[in-house]
């Protein structure tokens, strides 16, 4: 049984949207009935992802609003509404059932509705005297966007510099933590499935297993069936592993250039939840949608970019050879076959040139932003400092200096810092001064150069001053140095495997392995007393796994487990999701 989380959250969307009743074997309710559809911007994001909006219509949907906006009267229409649970969301909805805005309220809440905001709405209908209005209450524990079958999104802003910033509060990380382990549950209720945990001991990953891992018991024990299709992965050993990981495990693979197509549209061209704008052909912007409804990106996303352009060209002049085939037979006087078969195969070929227009497009554009900024300098000369171990200062200085945005050459900065064995004090200052010349903040530099010389000083000191240097480093920064420096030269080439994708690889074969054998075990089915523990060695293989980073993703990552998953034998199945807002990092 693979886990398929994009049709499941559909599954579930579609049986929202007709009033919580069972669907027939289309999708669709056995009785139709026509609804307007109320949601917020987040859940508008999970919606969109899922449906497209035009689509709408064959759910019974005729009208589609914010929250927010300002709405007419439809006394005799009834409304879905798709929101987060907060007191804003809570205030809007008693005052539309106060004012009978609709013939009945179909409320359903993206997460789990504490009891106060519960009690909110009861007390503020019950004195508008609405309540009546109010048809069903729904925790639907949808909270994340599905941007792929495989990738996933919490929707969130970034935490990666709340969670390393040394003055964040204690509430402010137990906030973020909170809203982590609300997010994963989600995904977990939604696909029904309670995994075994895995993580490295130390820093938010072991905060937030730990409280997901209490969080699955308190459900599992309200004998509720949220999880009760999960026991088939119970009754034969293949629940999924959940492996959680910071952000800081693999920090270069977060900020090392990539000339693959997938991950250079979403740096380069600002992708955003399967959706951007270019400039067109003839002025002015063109709006494109990436996702699986466009075979070209889904086949093509994880290829080099002059591959992308090869074959671009490809499918243009098997497109032309086609078009002249069609024409050809369309001259054929009397053949109302050929004719019948041209015609049919218009809408094909329509759809076709599209694509390819489209990916035209978005590739003559970033053409240009790598010509304009040097990109492929940038990738190839970070892959040497990642391959050496150090980079020759003349040519480092050079591409400082050249060609670049500041975010380009900061990049490039902090690459060198993560890539270099020692730091040369004399060598290091040039580099800054290179980017302060170029107008750069040099925050983020200063705070990896910090952790390194650090790590250096860890790795020359005796056990004793260590507890030291790891204890004063723990208490600064509020997270571990071996987090930080465990992925410093894991990040080699685009061919080579990630370290993220070994650990990954290693855990999902559950065998004793020095690397993974110090990584905690929260099982929630276990004893609460065997939680939290290290573990020599897992029964296993996994079949499924949910790897999840904590402090953003990035489309690098995802695509190196997706390729594990096109190696492996027998087949495997990976989700990737993380925290961001925009997707990935």
């Amino acid at each position: 049984m693979a886990l398929n989380l994009r049709q499941k959250q559909t599954e579930c969307i579609i049986r929202m949207l007709n009033l919580n009743q069972p669907v027939n074997s289309t999708g669709t309710a056995n009785k139709e009935v026509y609804k307007i559809l109320i949601d917020d911007k987040l859940c508008q994001n999970i919606l969109s992802s899922l449906i497209h909006f035009k689509d709408l219509r064959k759910y019974g949907v005729t009208l589609y609003f914010l929250i927010d906006k300002d709405r007419k009267p439809a006394h005799d229409v009834p409304a879905v509404y798709f929101v987060q649970r907060n007191q804003s969301n809570i205030q809007r909805i008693v005052a539309d059932a106060s004012r009978s805005l609709y013939d009945s309220f179909h409320l359903n809440f993206s997460a789990s509705i504490p009891r106060p905001l519960l009690e909110d709405l009861a007390s503020g209908t019950l004195n508008s005297d609405s309540i009546h209005k109010i048809s069903k209450v729904h925790d639907q524990y949808l909270e994340f966007v599905s941007l792929e079958d495989n990738l996933f999104s919490l929707s969130q802003k970034s935490t990666y510099v709340q969670l390393n910033d040394p003055s964040a509060g204690d509430k402010e990380i137990e906030d973020i933590i909170e809203r982590i382990v609300s997010g994963l549950f989600c995904v977990l209720a939604t696909l029904a499935a309670v995994p075994i945990i895995r993580c490295p001991r130390g820093g938010p990953a072991e905060l937030v297993a730990s409280a997901l891992d209490q969080k699955l018991r308190d459900h599992l024990l309200s004998k509720n069936k949220m999880f009760s299709e999960s026991g088939s992965f119970a009754s034969s050993f293949q629940c999924p592993i959940l492996c959680m990981f910071d952000r800081n495990f693999e920090l270069s693979a977060a900020i090392q250039h990539d000339f693959r197509y997938r991950p250079l549209v979403h740096d380069i061209l600002g992708l955003k939840l399967n959706r951007l704008s270019v400039p067109g052909e003839k002025g002015g912007m063109k709006s494109y949608e990436l996702d699986r409804s466009d075979p070209f990106w889904m086949a093509n996303g994880s290829l080099e970019f002059p591959e992308v352009a090869v074959e671009i060209k490809t499918q243009l002049n098997t497109y032309k050879k086609d078009v002249d085939e069609v024409n050809r037979r369309t001259d054929l006087i009397g053949n109302t076959k050929h004719l019948m078969n041209a015609v049919n195969s218009l809408p094909e070929l329509t759809e076709r040139k599209q694509v390819i227009d489209k990916h035209t497009n978005i590739a003559t554009v970033l053409l240009g932003e790598i010509k304009e900024r040097s990109l492929d300098s940038y990738v190839k000369k970070e892959n040497d400092m990642m391959v050496r171990g150090g980079f020759d200062r003349n040519e480092l200085l050079a591409v400082l200096k050249g060609k670049g945005t500041k975010m380009d050459k900061l990049r490039f900065a902090i690459m060198y810092i993560i890539s270099s064995e020692t730091i040369n004090p004399a060598e290091a200052e040039a580099v800054e001064a290179a980017i302060v010349e170029s107008e750069v903040d040099t925050g983020a530099f200063q705070y990896v150069k910090k952790i390194k010389s650090l790590n250096v000083s860890l790795a020359s000191a005796n056990s004793a001053s260590r507890n030291n240097i790891v204890d004063w480093a723990e208490k600064l920064y509020g997270l571990s140095i071996s987090a930080v420096t465990a992925g410093v030269k894991n990040l080699l080439s685009s061919h080579r495997q990630l370290a993220l994708t070994r650990t990954v690889e290693a855990l999902m074969e559950g065998k004793p392995n020095p690397e993974i054998d110090s990584y905690l075990v929260f099982d929630p089915r276990a004893p609460k007393s065997s939680s939290g523990t290290r573990s020599s060695h897992l029964k296993g293989p996994f079949k499924e796994a949910i790897v999840f980073m904590i402090g953003g993703g990035n489309y690098g990552e995802y695509g190196s487990l997706q390729d594990l998953v096109r190696h492996q034998q027998p087949v495997k199945h990976i989700i990737y999701g993380n925290f961001n807002r925009n997707g990935v990092c």
